[in-house]
């Protein structure tokens, strides 16, 4: 895996859009190292293991800020560590992999583009069967493609009104933690080839999403994130979708 100065400037501001709307941003680190011809089986477990620090710092941040909500985030993710164990245990063909990761991409373009923030007094209560349900499906599609799951359960909370869009970046951000050990951990039943240069991606990743994160929690008004980020990741859907 051969890192240039371009690469590494793109991985940070990645990490910081992502972070600073709640998410890991194994999507658009995905994107990225699809983008620059990386094979399957090294974007797995890097994009994962970026995962775990950029969403663990989002979190931290959300948290701090009062939005977290436990009673919404536990069935999910009591559910999704499982079966995402069991996801990051398959291996895909590159070219079927490609085109899942494409579609999925388009989850996150419809979510930050679409879904207008919820005032609390327009919320819905939660309900245990459908969080499990929802769970466990986003934790094998996880651990499939090596995501932590935040694209996909972020757009589900928001359509169900479950959440407003920082308490869903709050919750996103650690689900997408937990989804990424777990996959991170069926991977390793396979075997992983840790190389020198994922811990410099993982040093610009924490950067990019410590700062981004911050800045989301605290200072950003969002929307304009939101359309950057949804560009970004629609370009590398229609790439992947289209070679």
């Amino acid at each position: 895996m051969t890192l240039t100065i371009f690469f590494l400037l793109l991985l940070f501001v990645v990490a910081f859009l992502y972070a600073a709307v709640g998410h890991g941003g194994a999507s658009g680190y995905l994107a990225l190292m699809a983008i620059f011809g990386m094979m399957p089986d090294i974007m797995k477990p890097t994009a994962l293991l970026l995962n775990l620090f950029v969403s663990l710092s989002a979190f931290v941040l959300f948290y701090k800020e009062g939005h977290f909500k436990w009673k919404i985030f536990l069935p999910f993710a009591l559910a999704s560590i499982p079966f995402s164990f069991l996801g990051g245990m398959i291996s895909l063909d590159a070219s079927i992999y490609k085109k899942i990761l494409g579609i999925l991409l388009l989850i996150p373009v419809v979510r930050l583009a679409a879904f207008p923030n919820k005032d609390y007094y327009d919320l819905k209560q939660s309900t245990l069967f459908l969080s499990l349900l929802i769970g466990a499906c986003i934790g094998f599609l996880s651990g499939l493609i090596g995501i932590g799951g935040g694209i996909i359960l972020s757009p589900v909370l928001l359509l169900l009104a479950w959440t407003n869009q920082k308490q869903t970046a709050a919750i996103s951000a650690l689900f997408i933690f937990v989804n990424s050990l777990s996959g991170l951990a069926g991977q390793l039943t396979k075997g992983i080839n840790f190389q020198s240069e994922m811990f410099v991606l993982v040093g610009i990743a924490f950067a990019g999403g410590s700062v981004g994160a911050w800045f989301g929690a605290r200072k950003f008004n969002q929307n304009i994130l939101k359309y950057l980020l949804a560009i970004v990741l629609l370009m590398a859907s229609v790439k992947l979708l289209l070679t």
